[in-house]
């Protein structure tokens, strides 16, 4: 298995970087485009690798239909999209009062995708699986929010979701903002596949600050024994400090190649 980074929040040498979020994933002979960044920055870091996502990449995966993950769609077309049907509603940030929803309509979309939205895991390929909704079952992830949907209630992102890869009976878990909570993902990573044992995280983790929540993560992760840890994108800076001092944490750039 193969994660090549497109899209990250630093820049990698010679390339390109933005506030948002795509990897391509390569696994079972296919590759998979996961999130899309907030531009075409995807697209040129992937030329710069050899990739030709237009040509090579037949389904797209969204984590969530933040802009940040999602405004690299309009580049695209004639894709499968594998998402959230709550990834296509519209939202409302609370502090500036701005759309971070997709920027494309459900019409538009199914107009230039084969659009597939489910809240149910399933394959995408044989070792890789969309996990559709998380359950949000502890105590200490997904307490609160800053956004609201168009009808002013809270919205807590039910649709962020992410992907989980089964190698050599070990999970690599690959998020998009964790929205739903890191640990709540790994959880229900294990509940679906019916492994345990994990392997590798990484993706946006959307934790701030070195406080309790970051603090029960990493003793859960210790707990579990996971080797490979990479948190990036929404995981700021306090956090990911108390990560590198727990687990010696490597920062993911634009231009990098994972294998595992």
């Amino acid at each position: 298995m193969k994660i090549s980074i497109l899209t990250e929040n630093c820049a990698g040498s010679h390339f390109l970087a933005e506030h948002g979020l795509s990897y391509l994933i390569e696994i079972d002979g296919e590759k998979i485009l996961f999130d899309t960044g907030y531009s075409d920055v995807f697209l040129k870091n992937a030329q710069k690798l050899g990739i030709n996502i237009h040509r090579e990449v037949e389904k797209v995966v969204l984590s969530h239909g933040h802009w940040d993950h999602s405004y690299g769609l309009k580049y695209l077309k004639n894709k499968t999209i594998i998402t959230h049907p709550r990834s296509l509603d519209r939202m409302l940030a609370t502090e500036d009062f701005k759309d971070v929803r997709l920027n494309l309509t459900p019409q538009e979309l199914e107009e230039k995708f084969d659009l597939q939205s489910t809240r149910a895991p399933q394959n995408i390929t044989k070792n890789l699986f969309f996990l559709g909704e998380i359950p949000r079952a502890n105590d200490f992830e997904s307490q609160s929010t800053y956004f609201t949907d168009e009808r002013g209630n809270e919205d807590f992102i039910p649709d962020d979701t992410a992907l989980v890869a089964t190698i050599d009976s070990e999970l690599i878990i690959i998020t998009g903002c964790s929205h739903s909570g890191i640990c709540n993902i790994t959880e229900y990573a294990k509940l679906v596949t019916g492994i345990s044992d994990v392997k590798a995280i990484l993706g946006g983790f959307h934790l701030k600050e070195k406080d309790e929540q970051t603090e029960r993560t990493i003793e859960y992760f210790q707990k579990n024994q996971v080797k490979k840890m990479y948190p990036s994108h929404c995981t700021q800076l306090p956090a990911l400090s108390a990560f590198y001092e727990a687990f010696n944490t490597q920062q993911l750039k634009t231009g990098m190649v994972l294998e595992f």
